[in-house]
């Protein structure tokens, strides 16, 4: 069971292994989470006063509120706010200068991306599934494809004893309780990410596309955040929703196992999240794409996430604190990843963000 929000950031790493993995990290040292540059905090000084505000994605808040605590414990002058709200409004935040760094499971459009003051960089910080949650009394162990995921969500199958539901689950007792389907009222990069995933593996059952925001069909219900999806799912006999590993975790959901490329009913895990972003190809820009990964063993809807972090900080404070709380979830705050619900970064890939880091100019 993934630990609370709040029981995990109260109970972190241990002071001893967090203190020798930062050690580690403000010394250029290799580690395993993507050592080997030099730190942006001055070989572990301390930071000047700042306070550095973000909000954007839900997906990832539970491993960014637990960073967050463990960097204040290395940085007592450094103030680090994450606000949530969904990836849209981290994007929009920060193009509009009211944060300095925001969260983002999705990739900004071009045409959103023109909207920005400053050029942003991505930085990959996490990963982690994307469950298809359910409640349905007396049904454990629910099997879906992504044809019938696809039905689902898309409207077309209304009972769970549907033919396509019973075709995944020829074992399964499914009674015809009605479908009610749950997804989000806000901008979300976990709609992006989950509806991009249903766009290339069901791509003849899946007809409303892709983005932050679709046009889902009428009577469906929708939670604002991953942790709104998560309450309804639970509270609904006969609800589905797709809901990150973390907050369906911390609520007690059961969520099915999903098929994946390779025809391998997969149940979401951390491990499986991992064998999906190890075969992704890196872009230039950082950014992976790890849905409907090829492998027995991936996880086929699992989803990245990043920071949004500008090129230029006028104020060298704040553009410090910045590069050192993004420096710091890239080497010793990789190993809180699992505590919460994410699987850390391949470290080739941390190496490679930690490298990009020198392309940030402050005052």
């Amino acid at each position: 069971m993934i630990r609370s929000r709040m029981t995990s950031r109260r109970l972190a790493l241990p002071a001893i292994a967090l203190t020798i993995a930062l050690g580690a990290a403000a010394c250029g040292g290799s580690s395993d989470d993507g050592g080997g540059s030099t730190s942006t905090t001055g070989g572990g000084s301390k930071l000047a006063a700042a306070t550095i505000n973000g909000s954007g994605a839900t997906f990832p808040q539970a491993y960014y509120e637990t960073a967050i605590e463990a960097f204040k414990g290395e940085q007592p002058a450094v103030t680090v706010t994450y606000a949530g709200g969904g990836s849209g409004k981290g994007q929009t935040d920060m193009a509009a200068g009211l944060v300095d760094w925001a969260g983002s499971d999705s990739v900004v459009k071009p045409e959103d991306a023109a909207k920005f003051a400053t050029p942003f960089l991505y930085f990959p910080t996490v990963a982690a599934p994307i469950t298809v949650s359910y409640n349905l009394s007396g049904v454990k162990g629910l099997r879906l494809s992504a044809d019938t995921i696809a039905g689902i969500f898309g409207g077309t199958i209304t009972k769970w004893d549907d033919a396509a539901i019973a075709a995944d689950n020829p074992k399964a007792d499914l009674p015809s309780t009605a479908i009610v389907v749950v997804h989000r009222a806000d901008g979300s990069g976990t709609t992006a990410n989950f509806t991009k995933y249903l766009t290339k593996a069901a791509p003849s059952a899946w007809t409303l596309g892709t983005d932050k925001v679709v046009n889902w069909p009428a009577g469906q219900q929708a939670g604002n955040g991953n942790a709104g999806v998560a309450q309804i799912v639970k509270s609904t006999n006969g609800a589905i929703g797709y809901v990150d590993f973390s907050d369906a975790e911390f609520s007690g959901l059961s969520y099915a196992a999903v098929k994946n490329a390779s025809g391998k009913y997969v149940t979401a895990s951390l491990a499986g999240a991992s064998a999906a972003v190890d075969g992704a190809t890196i872009e230039d820009d950082l950014t992976y794409d790890p849905l409907d990964a090829a492998g027995a063993a991936a996880y086929p809807i699992t989803a990245p996430t990043y920071l949004l972090i500008s090129t230029t900080y006028s104020d060298a404070a704040k553009g410090a604190a910045v590069k050192g709380f993004v420096e710091y979830i890239l080497t010793g705050g990789q190993s809180l990843a699992a505590e919460v619900g994410f699987a850390k970064l391949p470290a080739e890939l941390a190496k490679r963000a930690i490298a990009q880091l020198d392309e940030v100019t402050v005052g």
